[in-house]
């Protein structure tokens, strides 16, 4: 049985990324950059006004000031989007807007807040401040340089970056391809949702808890059909899975019990399993193996088993796929306001809720089956072996919301 740490790196020394694709701009949102990206202009392009007001020449107003204010003759106006065709010579001042560049001989602006007209002298206009050169202007290349590299490989393209990047004019980026992953759930009591339930059955869940989890990880889900408890329907749905997709996921079948084909299936198929047993709870059953290009990843059953494992060891596989640099949970502090306690001997990943001032609470029972747990929790806490966490510790948070 191998430790997490253990685990996990036999994954990521496995999985490459799956290749890459161009897209729109427009469509790049949390996509995987597949090369870093430069800035195709100067950003801002030219000099340009912060505030609607003056470009004036800073000598032309040292003395300036409320009780004795100075006057400056307006030889034009420039709109955003227009150009000044003249220079601001001494003792002239052009009228300017938040973006209107700044004029040939100008080097700053003056906010009309700071100034008056003289109603006496049309084309006049009264400066109540000194102002220091470059005040009030936005500098050329100040925010990027022309071939400056505003985002790298690996990095998910935040909103940020995409106003960054529409703004250095660029219409498509390189970004990875999206692994495609089928979703397979084994189990002859399972049955679909909205259908009468047998004797003994019960409504499958993971497949579609799972599928929004993959969405948020950046992969194409696809949910195959249910999965009878024979070692040839299991077979035959991981061909299946695999022939059209990068990665299959199963829920269920990975332990020893005698209807638990999923290894065997997987082997009969050519499959090669790297390990199927980790020292960690919930999620002790998880099977990780690959068959030419392909991966699968074994979930246990019981849904917050199969939510533990795919946090910790599939979506880290799946960010590797993308090439991301970042491929685990997002994580951070957090004050516990009642204790937390492991008597196992295994490291356990409790279930809690974090809140908006980072105070953090169990959600209650931690049995694998209970889904209450999952729709009330947002993180996990990784507590050692035969150990309490007091309340009012500090823990380290793992964040699947974020």
């Amino acid at each position: 049985m191998l430790e997490l740490e253990e685990a996990l790196n036999r994954i990521l020394s496995t999985i490459q990324p799956v290749g890459d694709e161009f897209v729109a701009l427009t469509d790049a949102a949390d996509r995987v950059l597949a090369e870093p990206v430069v800035s195709l202009v100067d950003l801002p392009r030219f000099d340009n006004s912060a505030m609607d007001g003056y470009a004036v020449r800073t000598a032309d107003l040292v003395a300036a000031r409320t009780e004795q204010p100075v006057s400056l003759r307006v030889i034009g106006e420039v709109a955003a989007g227009a150009v000044f065709a003249d220079k601001v010579a001494a003792g002239t001042c052009v009228r300017l807007f938040t973006g209107s560049p700044l004029p040939e001989g100008a080097n700053a602006v003056v906010m009309q807040e700071d100034t008056r007209l003289d109603p006496l002298q049309p084309g006049t206009v009264w400066f109540l401040a000194a102002v220091r050169p470059w005040e009030n202007v936005r500098l050329r290349g100040e925010d990027a340089k022309r071939g400056a590299t505003l985002a790298e490989a690996g990095d998910r393209l935040t909103f940020g970056q995409i106003g960054l990047l529409a703004a250095a004019g660029l219409p498509e980026l390189k970004v990875s391809r999206q692994p495609r992953v089928g979703l397979l759930a084994t189990g002859s009591e399972l049955a679909e949702s909205g259908r009468a339930l047998q004797p003994g059955q019960i409504y499958e869940s993971n497949r579609v808890m799972l599928a929004a989890l993959l969405k948020q990880a950046g992969a194409q889900p696809e949910i195959f059909p249910l999965v009878p408890d024979t070692i040839e329907d299991t077979r035959l749905a991981l061909e299946r899975a695999l022939a059209c997709c990068d990665a299959a996921i199963t829920t269920g079948g990975v332990s020893v019990g005698e209807f638990d084909f999923v290894r065997a299936a997987f082997e009969q198929m050519g499959g090669e399993l790297n390990f199927w047993k980790v020292s960690i709870k919930p999620g002790k059953p998880f099977a990780f193996g690959r068959v030419g290009r392909k991966f699968l990843f074994g979930l246990p059953g019981n849904p917050v088993s199969a939510l533990v494992t795919f946090l910790l060891l599939a979506r880290p596989a799946l960010k590797r796929m993308q090439g991301t640099s970042e491929a685990g949970l997002s994580q951070g502090p957090g004050t516990l306001t009642g204790s937390l306690t492991n008597s196992s001997d295994r490291r356990h990943f409790m279930r809690v809720v974090q809140d908006h001032a980072g105070r953090v609470r169990s959600v209650g029972a931690q049995a694998s089956h209970l889904l209450s747990s999952i729709a009330n929790a947002n993180g996990l806490v990784d507590v050692p072996p035969l150990t309490t966490f007091a309340a009012g510790s500090t823990v380290t948070v793992l964040r699947w919301d974020r």
